[in-house]
Formats: C-alpha cells, structure tokens, sequence
C-alpha cells in the first residue's frame, strides 16, 4: 500500500516557494505546482487505461488542474479533489467531462440567439435574392411592426408555435394577405435557425398540420386589380397631362408600355433603344425572371425625349424628385388617388372600376389594354399575351413568339397609343 503524504495546513501550504510538484495530503494526489510566480492544484490521478508504445494496456495518469493558488485555498482544492476522485470512480474521466460541458455551453450560447437576430441575417441574404427593392423593404418594415415587439427579443430556440400564432392573431383576419406573408418569413428564419443549429425540432412557423389548426383558414375571394373601362381611357389621360412631375409621367409611360409599375420604377436610360424603338428590361427586373423586348410606341418615344434633357443625368429614368432614387408605389397610388378626388369635385363620378365599385389601380391598366385588345383588335392571344409579359405554358412556343411577333407586337402597341389619344 502507497505510503499516503503528510497533510499540510493551510500555513504550511503558505510557505511552499521552492520550485517543483508538493504534494499537500488530505487527497491522495493531490499536490501545488510551483514554478516561479505560478502556484496551481493539481491532481495526479489514473484515469482508465491507455496503450503504450508495446501495445499493452497501462494505467493512464494523468493531471487534473484543479485552480491557482492562493484563489482556490487548500480547503476547497481538497473538496474538488475529492468530487473529481469520486468521479474517477464511477468511470468519468474528469477532463474529458469537462469539455463535453464546455461544448454544451458553447452550443447552447450559439442557440442563445434572439428571433430579431436571425431575422437580420436573413433579410441581408434576402437582398441578394430578391430583385424589387420594395419587396426587401417589406420583409423588415411587416416585421418590425408585427413580430418584433412581441418575438424580437425572444431566444430562438424557446419560441412555440403558440407565441408565433399569437403574435400573428391581431392581423390575422383584419390583415389576412399581410398575415400570411409575414408567417411565410417566421418560416424562412426558422428554417434558418435550424440550419444553423439555434433551433431544433419541427419548424413552429410551418402551416399544414401546425398553424393551420390554431389560426384557421379564411375564404379568400379573388379579385383582380381595379381597372378603368376603356372607354374612358382617352380623357384620364388628358387629364393626366395636365399634372406636372415625374410622377404623372411615369403613370403615363405605364399606361402606353403596359408595364408593371416596379418595371417602371426600375427603368434606366441605357435599356432604351432609341433607334430600334424598344426598351430591353433585364431578367432581374421581371417577374417571369426573362429578359421582356419592350416595343416603344412613338408616343412613348415623345414622352421619354420630354424629360431626357433634365432627367438624365440621373440613373433612372423616372428618378424620386428629391432624392434621385427609385420612385416608390405609391407615389403613383397617391396621384391616382388625387386625380379620382378631383374628378368627384368635378363630377362625382371619378376613376372607378364600375364591376367592383372601387377606384382605379396603375396595375390596373394592364387590364384595360387586355380588354381593348380583345374587344378592339384582331391580334392573336399569344400577341397581347407577350405584350403584358404573362408566362405562356410551352416554353418552346413562348420563346418562338418573342422574336416571331416582335414586329406584331410593334404594331400593336402604336395601335393602343393612337387609340390612347383619340376621343371615343
């Protein structure tokens, strides 16, 4: 039997200077390591078995940090030694146990992230993807408003499909597109969050069989963007002529182009051809993800070389007036407002859809041109069909008619421009 060290006082440990491993008692291997200014508790321990360099199985000792002196004192060195001897004993390895715990910590300071900063790193990604700045400002703005003051603040991995639904609850009918959108991004930061390993389990955001149940569905009637007749197309846009800005120029290129308004927004000088007629949008820009050969009318000639002279410097052709950036949504949503306001003083009829009994939308005039086409023209579907840049089912048949009805599609678009500007 191993001759057991003489158990030292806490006095006695003091004195220790001489450089070297002093072995204190009280613990069998329990000892201070000196070595100049450094004092620390060790304990030297057999920790299992390991294989030397005969391959035969030999004790494995090993030593044990248990702190620096005088920080750790005797009395608590000889309480850990004994906690680490009686996990020896029950087959733990101390150091290996030790950094399983610093692993767990670590992990589980990973999974410590708020919603709010998972949420910051996805709309950051969600900018490399999206091509609408207004889409990207949607994504922060819904959920600043609706989300964060209930979720922002809250651990990732502690959020429940309950707190989801009833931060979701209040919009939910009042709000239902808007709801359903904003739930569609919680489930994108949480198929993020698990990606990362801050979340796991089954996505709380997820519908079928999840929210589903707690929110319900709700009868969504389909209703197409508002749209004035064609028939009364000619004196709005006289009146339209009588604005000034770049706003009522933008919502007139609209009308002629039969663009979509963020296309619109978007337009730069260098896409258009002025020799050629045609305005080229690239890819990133169009909802069907192609490039879309816009034929420009004369009118729509006229209309860009009226504001070239003071708006070209800018990037975009139809640029913010103070700012010089992209014009937003609404500001075509405001003007037609006005313009519906004005007209009820005037008459109290203004620009409304007479089906729906609801003023006019710019999307909306994608419909009027659609309902001329059909009822005025004899151009094939597949002609105004490309004009409006509506995904034909056959591939093969679609990118056959964007070079075979180019010229087609020329003359249908000076033909809406003459029809534009004559009184019916």
């Amino acid at each position: 039997m191993p001759k057991k060290s003489k158990e030292l006082s806490a006095l006695s440990v003091a004195k220790i200077k001489t450089t070297g491993r002093h072995s204190v008692g009280g613990v069998d291997g329990l000892c201070l390591n000196v070595e100049g200014n450094s004092r620390v508790w060790i304990l030297r321990a057999v920790v299992g078995k390991r294989l030397d360099k005969d391959g035969k199985l030999k004790p494995h000792r090993r030593d044990i940090g248990i702190g620096p002196y005088p920080e750790v004192s005797l009395a608590e060195a000889r309480t850990k030694a004994t906690e680490l001897r009686l996990q020896i004993r029950n087959g733990i390895d101390p150091i290996s146990h030790k950094q399983e715990q610093l692993e767990k910590q670590r992990i589980q300071q990973l999974r410590n992230k708020t919603f709010s900063e998972c949420a910051k790193v996805v709309i950051i990604n969600k900018t490399r993807e999206l091509k609408n700045e207004k889409h990207i400002g949607q994504w922060s703005s819904t959920l600043e408003t609706y989300i964060y003051p209930t979720l922002g603040n809250l651990t990732i991995s502690t959020i429940t499909k309950v707190d989801i639904a009833e931060a979701l609850k209040p919009i939910w009918i009042e709000k239902n597109e808007t709801a359903k959108r904003i739930r569609g991004r919680v489930e994108t930061i949480f198929d993020y969050a698990k990606a990362m390993g801050y979340f796991e389990g089954d996505n709380p955001a997820a519908w079928k069989g999840n929210l589903e149940p707690i929110l319900g569905n709700l009868k969504q009637e389909s209703r197409p963007h508002p749209s004035l007749p064609y028939e009364q197309l000619y004196e709005f846009i006289q009146y339209l002529r009588q604005k000034k800005g770049i706003s009522p120029k933008a919502l007139e290129f609209a009308i002629l182009t039969v663009c979509r308004s963020g296309e619109i927004f978007g337009a730069k000088w260098h896409e258009i051809d002025f020799n050629n007629k045609v305005w080229v949008i690239p890819k990133e820009r169009m909802k069907a993800d192609k490039e879309h050969r816009v034929p420009l009318s004369q009118e729509a000639i006229n209309l860009l070389k009226s504001i070239q002279a003071y708006t070209q410097p800018q990037d975009f052709i139809f640029p913010a007036p103070r700012t010089g950036e992209m014009l937003s949504d609404m500001s075509l949503t405001t003007l037609i407002k006005r313009m519906h306001e004005q007209k009820v003083e005037e008459d109290g009829l203004g620009y409304i859809d007479p089906k729906q009994n609801r003023v006019i939308t710019t999307h909306g005039f994608r419909s009027t041109f659609r309902d001329w086409s059909a009822d005025k023209t004899d151009y094939p579907r597949e002609v105004c069909e490309h004009v409006l840049a509506h995904k034909l089912p056959d591939e093969v048949e679609a990118a056959y008619l964007r070079r075979a009805y180019l010229e087609k599609r020329k003359g249908l678009m000076e033909d809406w421009a003459e029809f534009c500007n004559t009184q019916n």
